[in-house]
């Protein structure tokens, strides 16, 4: 029978059960998160949240308590100076359970159960409000803190003055290049292209003149063919020499 059975002994032994809350309590603390059975998280929720309300009160006595039940000089060193300043505003609940599913073999009903002021991705106050205020970005609101930053949104504002770049855009005046291009009347670079002119250069082609050398090479034939008719002369004389002799 289970009368008077107000807690979960979790199949163990009361001296095992306590060594094993003990432990999980350590590892808690130490790493912020462990995974789990659900039974053994609702188990360790009841045996350590008692333990990190007692660090809030940093006194001998109140380390000689914890250390008591986690019978570990590292583990109540950080509960004290890590944990307890960090949870110091909070009234209670300071650990989550969060379910993963069940365990291949078992199948039993796993999760993850962590300090909750010790989780940056959810469930930090501070987040929550940030995303407040910027949902309420366009709305009025009494807070000092959000006041500066409804001010400074005006400042931003007036960035349009900046904008008068427009004026800049005024610049097609400078767009009356047009009348640059009515520069036509220097294309009348055609008359120099008249200059055909100049190209009466064939008339120097013309110097054939110039090539009257042939005339002066046939000169040293007509030189020659002198010289050919002198030689019958100077034999003939020859001849003559040797009749005489």
């Amino acid at each position: 029978m289970r009368h008077g059975k107000k807690f979960n002994h979790l199949s163990r032994k009361s001296a095992h059960r306590k060594a094993m809350l003990s432990n999980m309590a350590c590892s808690l603390i130490e790493h912020k998160r462990i995974n789990t059975t659900v039974a053994k998280a609702k188990a360790l929720k009841k045996y350590v949240e008692p333990l990190v309300n007692r660090s809030k009160d940093d006194s001998t006595h109140s380390r000689r308590v914890c250390f008591r039940y986690l019978a570990s000089k590292d583990a109540v060193t950080e509960l004290f100076r890590e944990v307890g300043p960090k949870v110091g505003e909070r009234e209670g609940g300071y650990t989550r359970i969060i379910r993963t599913g069940n365990r291949m073999g078992d199948n039993a009903d796993m999760c993850l159960i962590e300090l909750v002021d010790f989780n940056d991705l959810y469930g930090n106050e501070e987040t929550k409000k940030k995303t407040r205020r910027s949902r309420r970005g366009g709305a009025t609101s009494v807070s000092k803190t959000e006041a500066p930053v409804a001010e400074e949104a005006p400042v931003a504002e007036e960035a349009p003055v900046a904008e008068e770049a427009p004026v800049a855009e005024e610049a097609p005046v400078a767009e009356e290049a047009p009348a640059a291009e009515e520069a036509p009347v220097a294309e009348e670079a055609p008359a120099a292209e008249e200059a055909p002119v100049a190209e009466e250069a064939p008339v120097a082609e013309e110097a054939p003149v110039a090539e009257e050398a042939p005339a002066a090479e046939e000169a040293p034939a007509a030189e020659e063919a002198p010289a050919a008719e002198e030689a019958p002369a100077a034999e003939e004389a020859s001849e003559e020499d040797k009749k005489e002799d």
